[in-house]
This record gives C-alpha cells, sequence and structure tokens, in this order.
C-alpha cells in the first residue's frame, strides 16, 4: 500500500502563490493587449442631436467619435469635408501623423490609406478637388477635440487632410482652418497609435468609416 504524502503548510502557501501569479500575469497581458478595454462605447440613442444635418460619426478601432460640424465658421471646409466623407474618400484613411496625446492626423486620401499606405509620400496626396481658401476664425479656441483642416506651409492650401486636437492647442488660433469640434468619443482618440520616435507612425491606426449622421 502506497503511503500519502500530505503537502505541507509552505508547500500550499507556495501552490497557491504560483496559481494567482499566474492568473495576474494572464489577466495583466489580456488588459495590456486589448487597449479598447476600458473605452465607453457611444449610445447614439441617448444623445440629443441639436442640428443633426452636422453631425459626423467617425469608427476608429475602440469605437464610434462624434464630429460637430460648424458651417457658420468655415462653410467651404465643411462642405469639402461633408462631400469627402459622402464620396467615402475618408474610409481607410490611416492616422498616419500622431503626436503622442497632443494630436492626430489623417485625410491623405492619395497617399494615407490603409490599403495602399505609401510611406514615402504620404501627407502629400491630394483629393482631386483642388485647394480651398483658409477660412480662419479669431473666436474659434483650439480645446480639445477641436477638429480643423490640415495645410502647408501657406495658407489657402486645405484640401483633404484633417487633425484633431487631443489638449489645448491656443497657438493654432487663427493659424488653421476650423471645421468643428468631438462631442462624444474622446477616449477612443486617445487609443490611436503613436509612433515610437517620430510623429509619423508605421503600420498606423485608420479609420474605418466615416459617414454623416443624416446625408
Amino acid at each position: 500500500m502506497i503511503k500519502k504524502i500530505k503537502p505541507s503548510l509552505s508547500e500550499k502557501i507556495l501552490f497557491i502563490f504560483l496559481i494567482l501569479l499566474i492568473i495576474l500575469t494572464l489577466g495583466s497581458f489580456y488588459i495590456l493587449s486589448n487597449k479598447c478595454l476600458f473605452v465607453k462605447k457611444i449610445d447614439l440613442n441617448n444623445i440629443d442631436f441639436k442640428d443633426k444635418q452636422n453631425i459626423a460619426i467617425m469608427e476608429v478601432e475602440c469605437g464610434n467619435v462624434l464630429i460637430e460640424l460648424d458651417p457658420k465658421i468655415a462653410p467651404k471646409a465643411v462642405n469639402r469635408f461633408k462631400k469627402l466623407i459622402n464620396r467615402g474618400s475618408y474610409n481607410g484613411s490611416t492616422f498616419y501623423r500622431v503626436i503622442e496625446n497632443t494630436l492626430i492626423q489623417a485625410g491623405d486620401i492619395e497617399y494615407g490609406n490603409v490599403s495602399n499606405l505609401n510611406y514615402s509620400k504620404v501627407g502629400t496626396g491630394k483629393s482631386g478637388l483642388g485647394t480651398i481658401k483658409s477660412e480662419l476664425s479669431s473666436n474659434f479656441l483650439f480645446n480639445a477635440g477641436s477638429v480643423a483642416f490640415a495645410r502647408k506651409d501657406q495658407f489657402d492650401t486645405e484640401d483633404s487632410e484633417f487633425f484633431i486636437t487631443l489638449i489645448d492647442i491656443p497657438i493654432y488660433q487663427g493659424e488653421y482652418t476650423p471645421i468643428g469640434r468631438v462631442i462624444a468619443g474622446m477616449d477612443s482618440l486617445k487609443k490611436i497609435k503613436a509612433g515610437n520616435k517620430s510623429t509619423y507612425v508605421l503600420k498606423p491606426d485608420y479609420i474605418k468609416n466615416l459617414k454623416l449622421l443624416v446625408n
């Protein structure tokens, strides 16, 4: 008859410790690998929109982002933005330029789509619609969640690219054409992948879908 050997108290404690360590390790891995875990999802049915005609819904990896456009401040720019949305031009557009915790930029239709991203030319692409004149505003405050058209070094070179501020950037006031503000979904924007050492991102996140609430 084989005599059973009972584990000592110290062995039991060690066994329990190892089990807890495994659970903790697996839990930590799951949290780190799922960057969207704690991002609150937006329920469109719970939002009372003041102007449904000027609401854009942008779907990114961690959820929807709601943008309220302001055609009173920049009518030409908002009209261009809507036209590109309705064409589906922004679907697949990468956030190729990201300043961590500060700003994200997308909208290079020609060279910045996830399906044919050209790292050497991204940021120089065109929409095919030509450029529009800058519509600057001294009254629009570039607080966190501001959405504006990007441009080259000169004014009147806005085309399709846009950026969203993640923090207040008051020095942008009167320098860039504002088109609206994020009214929900900032947490999703803050999860967008940033570059390691550069503002340009390798294998960037992208816009899954961008549409208007009301066409």
